[in-house]
């Protein structure tokens, strides 16, 4: 039923025609829950019913005819006329299965003599996965009968007699238990029953012949040789079983022997691989095993063959695969072993594995090329293979001499043995010769103890290897392993996300003092703040060796040298004095300078109101968070911590350039030293321009599928702008959780606007600041990203599809709109679509169908319980009629011999074994 729903068999033999029906449409409209199929019965000579029970050969008719392509007994009749000779069969099955497009999964118009796979491509695919002729042409390993498909013979294959060189290994094991173990539980189980209906027969036929007694009347002379043949075939039943059971328990402890057939495929070499059949049913084709799984040449273009006995091996139920999947692995390493054990006995590689597939005519160096069609090349490949074909009237199969003539030459679908120019083979009754396959040995190398001692010291050796260049990566342990890192590296606490390596570097730096370049990148959190001036005075003793000179040498250099957005992060503790030396030295480059307090929150400390001055130039800014002992903390030193970090980002966003000295100890204060530059106008506008982005539904194409997410940081590159994407499901574990790409990359789409609810707080913030600034960019429109617009009305297509498919599965049994009428709906009238009407019918629909179910199960729990009442009444009453039996026998007993005494039902019985044991 997975081709269609609907089956109908006819098929012929001796004098009787038979026709079966099985079809779900008949048992879903008639709403039946168990299986009937309709199985009337013709005689084939005078066409007339073959049935005690007309009533019942007339429904099953009659239901052929109303489910059925035949509508009338003469419909039928044409079928059975189909069927050649004196026997066959006839399959058709009707009502496909169709595809979204509303074709069938078969394909039955393209080729008149085959039935193909619907929408598979000939390249890459191999034709048996495509071609129900060429399946079925190596579907037994010894086909012995004739496979017609639209009215054209198969000509089938014994894949043995299609090789060169082909060499037979004898695979013995005994891995394969499984399957045997179960015969053996079957058998025992078996034996047991056909033992205790043996001995119920014995005993019956004992107590048949003391009842009769001297009785010799020939009516119980008969019914007593009846019972003791009963007996006496039973127990031969018994003994047989377990001579059955027996034999497979032996049979469990022997090894299993199994044949491997190679050889090689020259007339299709990219047709390799094993194929392995199950009591000659194909199972598995075109498996890659030991050295074919490498990819190479080595062992390409050679066909392994092996029929697995049924004890060996169970397949699934569809025929598709072997029931248990470990011993199934075991047997195709086996083959694998032997499979480079018939490389070497063939000696292809030694050869030279190019010059041999040069001389059969495969001249290109592309592997699944066919091979040339030049005639010389077409008479080397016939030369090699013997033509074997099966006769149509014996099924015997023939080996044909090699001519030269009968190389192009295509055998008639009906050959029978008289056309052999054999003339020991030209006729039916000539025996059929079998394939000589000439016997392999599988030669296992046997290691020397230098070799594995070899073998082991190179396998050391490289896991050294690997060891060591583990080991040559630093980890970071604590603060001082962060003092040897380069002056590039940044530090982050451990539960924040590294950024990616493709983030364009920003120049070096000028030489930093040596106190400044050996300070830890991440100070320790501050203490809780000194709440007097005097031990702030007091903690700037203990930095005797840093001159102010020096630091503002430095600051003074960064202003000069750096034309990018940079940042230095240093610990520094100073007093009052040092702080206003600080502020002089960059008075002197003509740029205002103020002392400015710390502001009370993060908020206030981000916006950029400091670097709005009348003339836009530089600003020094200095920050001490001690000198206004009013400021109050929102948080913990921990949310400091973070706060601090999240700050750091979004000054480098919002400004130009700017530098940053921190100094920090446990028992002083912080002081911080910023310079801001707002000479890269055009980049801070870029910059907010790019923030814009924030928020934005994409698409990102990730090993060649899409996947929705949305942008939640913008990043600005030397050549383009980069957006960091999360995705919104992603559907295994290899697949990463977000992503940085390129904005207008083919690897993005963009999927819609940006809106104000989905973008980030601090975007929108951003967006009011640009508003407030007076700059360049208040005359720039920020317009949505357009990437991607071409592919917007294919994803339009494609979910109007997958509605219409949505829709067309699950649509109502009597809904007013019909699945024809819904495939041609354009978008349009989807969107117009009576979804209400839509679901509330098929709720409806559900609802009936599992009230139905309720009512069924209610119906039966109802027979049951009153089966299981009369079951119940029946037993009393049979228990009682018992009770009043052995009442009566001792009664009569007692009759007979007045001094007996029985008092219980087991003394009763005991004493009538006693009574038949001594008759005998």
């Amino acid at each position: 039923m997975r081709i269609g729903k609907d089956f109908i068999l006819f098929t012929k033999k001796d004098n009787t025609m038979t026709c079966l029906l099985l079809s779900r449409t008949f048992h879903e409209e008639e709403g039946i829950d168990e299986v009937i199929v309709p199985l009337p019965t013709w005689n084939a000579r005078s066409r007339e019913p073959v049935t005690d029970n007309m009533e019942k050969f007339a429904i099953e008719t009659e239901l052929i005819y109303k489910y059925s392509p035949f509508k009338s007994e003469q419909e039928v009749m044409e079928q059975f006329n189909k069927i050649r000779g004196e026997k066959g069969t006839l399959v058709i099955i009707f009502n496909l299965k169709l595809m979204d497009n509303g074709e069938p999964e078969l394909d039955v118009t393209s080729d008149p003599r085959d039935i193909q796979m619907a929408e598979t491509p000939p390249e890459g695919t191999k034709p048996e996965r495509r071609s129900f002729r060429a399946y079925a042409a190596v579907l037994y390993i010894d086909p012995r009968m004739r496979i017609f498909i639209n009215g054209h013979k198969v000509q089938t294959k014994r894949l043995s007699c299609c090789l060169y060189k082909p060499r037979m290994y004898k695979y013995t094991s005994n891995r394969f238990k499984t399957r045997a173990e179960q015969e053996v539980k079957k058998a025992e189980h078996m034996a047991r029953i056909a033992e205790e209906k043996a001995r119920e027969a014995e005993s019956k036929a004992r107590a048949l012949e003391l009842r009769l007694g001297g009785d010799l009347t020939r009516e119980s002379r008969v019914t007593l040789r009846q019972v003791q043949n009963s007996a006496i075939t039973m127990r031969r039943e018994a003994d047989v079983k377990k001579r059955i059971k027996d034999a497979k328990q032996r049979a469990l402890k022997e090894p299993k022997e199994l044949n491997f057939i190679f050889g090689v495929n020259i007339e299709q070499r990219e047709l390799d691989g094993m194929f392995i059949y199950n009591c000659s049913r194909l199972i598995k084709m075109y498996e890659k095993v030991g050295p074919q799984l490498e990819g190479g040449m080595a062992c390409g273009g050679v066909v392994g063959v092996v029929d697995v006995p049924y004890l060996v091996l169970e397949p699934t139920h569809n025929k598709q695969d072997f029931a248990d999947a470990k011993e199934y692995r075991h047997l195709l390493k086996a083959m694998g072993e032997h499979l480079a054990q018939y490389w070497k006995d063939v000696a292809i590689a030694q050869r030279g594995i190019i010059k041999f597939w040069d001389e059969f005519g495969y001249l290109s160096a592309n592997w699944n090329q066919p091979p040339s069609s030049e005639l010389r090349y077409k008479r080397r490949r016939a030369m090699e293979i013997p033509t074997t074909i099966q006769c149509d009237v014996c099924l015997k199969w023939r080996t044909l001499p090699f001519q030269l003539s009968s190389v192009e030459k295509n055998y008639p679908d009906s050959w029978v043995c008289s056309m052999n120019p054999d003339p020991e083979q030209d006729r039916c009754e000539a025996a059929e010769q079998k394939q000589k396959v000439p016997l392999g040995t599988l030669k296992k190398d046997l290691k020397s103890q230098e070799e594995k001692q070899k073998q082991l010291s190179e396998k050391i050796r490289q896991q050294q290897e690997k060891l060591e260049a583990l080991q040559k990566t630093t980890p970071i342990r604590s603060q001082a392993d962060l003092k040897k890192l380069p002056l590039e590296a940044s530090t982050r606490p451990a539960g924040e996300s590294t950024q990616p390596q493709t983030r364009p570097q920003r120049p070096r730096s000028p030489p930093l003092p040596d106190v400044i370049k050996n300070a830890p990148s991440r100070p320790p959190l501050p203490p809780p703040l000194p709440k007097s001036v005097s031990q702030l005075k007091k903690s700037s003793s203990a930095w005797p060796n840093i001159s102010t000179p020096k630091l503002a040498n430095v600051l003074s250099k960064e202003e000069a040298s750096t034309s990018r957005t940079c940042q230095h992060t240093v610990t520094a503790a100073k007093s009052n004095s040092a702080l206003k030396t600080l502020a002089k030295p960059s008075t002197t480059t003509k740029t205002p300078s103020s002392v400015v307090q710390h502001p009370k929150s993060p908020r206030e400390t981000s916006s950029p109101k400091a670097a709005k001055m009348p003339a836009l130039k530089k600003s020094a800014t200095v920050k001490s968070p001690q000198a206004s002992t009013t400021r109050k903390r929102t948080s913990n030193n921990t949310e400091d911590g973070s706060e601090e970090e999240g700050e750091y980002k979004k000054e480098k966003t919002k400004r130009g350039k700017f530098a940053a000295v921190k100094e920090e100890r446990k028992d002083s204060s912080e002081v911080v030293v910023e310079l801001t530059d707002s000479a890269g106008e055009e980049e801070l506008a870029e910059l907010k321009k790019a923030q814009k982005d924030k928020g934005l539904h994409v698409e990102v194409r990730v090993n060649k599928e899409w996947f929705t997410g949305r942008v939640t940081a913008v990043e600005m590159g030397k050549q383009a702008v980069r957006w960091k994407v999360k995705f919104d499901y992603v559907p295994t574990d290899t697949t990463p959780r977000d992503r940085w790409v390129e904005k207008g990359s083919e690897d993005v789409r963009l999927m819609k606007p940006p809106s104000p609810e989905y973008q980030a707080p601090d975007t929108q913030q951003e967006e009011e600041v640009v508003g407030a600034e007076p700059s360049t960019s208040d005359c720039v429109r920020i317009e949505p990203d357009t990437t991607g617009l071409s592919s917007s009305q294919e994803t339009v297509d494609l979910l109007v599809q997958m509605l219409r498919n949505c829709l067309r599965y699950f649509l109502p049994p009597n809904f007013p709109i019909s699945k024809k009428e819904l495939s041609s709906m354009n978008s349009e009238g989807l969107l117009a679509f009576p979804l209400k009407e839509y679901f509330k019918q098929y709720e409806v629909g559900l609802q009936n169908l599992c009230n139905s179910y309720q009512t069924r199960a209610d119906t039966r729990a109802k027979a049951c319980e009153e089966n299981l009442r009369n079951a119940e009444r029946k037993l009393k009453e049979t228990e009682e009629k018992l009770q009043k039996l052995r009442t009566n026998i001792v009664a009569l007993l007692q009759k007979v011999q007045e001094d007996i005494d029985i008092n219980t039902d087991d003394e009763l019985d005991a004493y009538i074994e006693d009574l038949i044991t001594k008759g005998d």
